[in-house]
């Protein structure tokens, strides 16, 4: 087949993404989270019109969907019986890092060399940090000037998505059923999936376009909770304390103490292995309120987690009479793993995408979360697809170019093969 991908715009079209500041607010209560959301949602939704696709639909809470019409010849056999597939992104950039004032710089031809940010010299893309880049010599290499993040997460997935569209519309010859798009908001907090129409989406699978390395196809993540743990004391006057202060401050301190050193840990922890990760903290004399995420890849593990938790606070209370600590358990989404099981094609039929790419095809687990965790719970069964780029939430993200271009060709064989060997789901 003769795919023929206009590396440029899709160049073009990631760069204008990259610069619109989408940085989601896990502070805020409103949908979308940041209001600069739309703006980039209400830029894809004029471009999806423009280069002809249908159904295209903006949704203020901070979606849009639209379709890609099925093109095969009244008289094919598999006319009108092609499941629709679905391939979603979301335009949110993480909250770790800025996202105003992005400077996208493409260093084309790299050849394997430390890729030093101009505007600042710390930050120093590596071949010794993400081993991925010295498969990239040749390549076009998209970075930031080193002062923001590049937004690649998931703005790379925005750009394939959209030339995929363009591709299929404009080569006809590429034959494929219903092919369903939908870009999301708030991915990075937790709340990209919260308000998405499945109904509306009116897809059988999706793919969410939101990986890292080249050839992956992730179809397991991590089942997440997230704790709130409240820890209060007694704070009176410091000069008259004695026998009376409980300091809220120093009992936390006290209390993180207790997180282990050597496992548990982010820093210690990788593929299958789960995690208790203290991130946020408030902090004053009377109280304090710390936020744990909580992450392990069996519903098993994070009530052992949960129970870690309530021990340490047990031990502190007794240590500490008059203190009094409240842990509060939100539940997020759950390993997609067993869902996806129950329809093998939708996972198989990626993998058989990226080999007809001419890559190695890889499974892979999701040490994180995808707005597919939730649509998967919610009924609409949706792994995960590569972007081609890395260090997430990172002043030294970076992107290939020529890996972006191999996403969107394995996007498209992909719905070549739904449409010769898909076979409808449940929902």
């Amino acid at each position: 087949m003769d795919i023929r991908i206009d590396r440029k715009e899709m160049l073009d079209r990631f760069l204008s993404y990259c610069r619109i500041d989408t940085k989601s607010d896990e502070e805020s209560t409103t949908r979308p989270s940041s209001l600069k959301q739309l703006d980039l949602l209400r830029k894809l939704e004029t471009e999806l019109s423009e280069i002809g696709a249908s159904e295209v639909s903006f949704d203020e809470r901070g979606y849009v969907y639209a379709t890609i019409p099925e093109n095969l010849p009244e008289d094919h056999p598999r006319r009108g019986k092609v499941p629709a597939i679905g391939f979603v992104a979301h335009v949110d950039t993480s909250p770790a890092v800025t996202g105003k004032n992005v400077s996208p710089i493409v260093h084309d031809n790299y050849q394997g060399e430390d890729i030093v940010l101009p505007n600042d010299k710390t930050q120093v893309v590596s071949p010794k940090e993400t081993p991925e880049l010295a498969d990239c010599i040749g390549h076009s290499i998209v970075t930031t000037d080193g002062t923001t993040l590049l937004g690649a997460d998931n703005k790379a997935g925005l750009a394939e998505i959209m030339t995929l569209g363009c591709t299929l519309l404009r080569q006809p010859e590429i034959l494929h059923g219903p092919v369903k798009i939908g870009f999301t908001s708030d991915e990075e907090i937790g709340k990209g999936a919260d308000c998405f129409d499945i109904q509306k989406f009116g897809a059988e699978a999706a793919y969410t376009i939101d990986g890292s390395t080249v050839g992956e196809i992730e179809d397991e993540t991590f089942c997440a909770d997230s704790a709130t743990v409240t820890i209060r004391g007694r704070n009176v006057h410091p000069g008259y304390a004695k026998g009376k202060m409980i300091n809220s401050m120093k009992l936390t301190a006290e209390f993180i103490e207790k997180f282990p050193k050597d496992r548990l840990s982010p820093e210690t922890t990788e593929g299958r292995e789960g995690y208790i990760h203290p991130h946020r903290l408030v902090s004053e004399e009377e109280t304090s309120v710390l936020h744990v995420i909580l992450r392990d890849f069996e519903e098993s593990g994070l009530v052992e987690q949960q129970g870690l938790l309530r021990k340490w606070a047990t031990e502190i209370e007794e240590s500490h009479p008059g203190s009094k600590i409240d842990i509060e358990i939100k539940h997020y989404y759950r390993n997609m793993k067993p869902r996806l099981n129950e329809s093998p094609q939708i996972v198989d039929l990626a993998l058989e995408a990226v080999a007809k790419s001419g890559l190695e095809a890889k499974k892979n687990v999701i040490r994180g979360g995808t707005d597919g965790a939730v649509l998967t719970a919610m009924g609409l069964p949706t792994p995960n697809i590569f972007t081609g780029a890395h260090n997430f939430h990172s002043k030294r993200e970076w992107v290939s170019v020529n890996n972006m271009e191999k996403t969107v060709e394995t996007l498209v064989h992909l719905t070549g093969l739904w449409m010769e060997k898909g076979k409808p789901g449940k929902r």
